[in-house]
């Protein structure tokens, strides 16, 4: 896939398709880890990961992650507004 870069005020920007991005859980908003690899010439673009300041349960968070696959649409909704 070939994109080019351009420049957009004082940064420049490589657009990146969606078919690229929803893989991997990435969207608009999302915070990533941008890593440059010199001996490759790669740059390495993952979604950040953030510990958790608390320690849950894993009951706990299976309880979270099933209230967020039920109420998906409606908190998919109340993020756009």
């Amino acid at each position: 896939m070939l994109r080019k870069v351009f420049k957009s005020g004082n940064s420049l920007v490589i657009s990146l398709p969606k078919e690229v991005l929803a893989p991997i859980g990435l969207r608009s908003g999302t915070d990533v880890s941008v890593e440059l690899d010199e001996k490759n010439h790669q740059i390495l673009i993952r979604p950040a990961e953030f510990p958790l300041a608390i320690d849950f349960s894993e009951e706990f968070a299976n309880q979270v992650n099933d209230f967020i696959i039920e109420y998906k649409q409606a908190l998919d909704a109340l993020a756009r507004k």
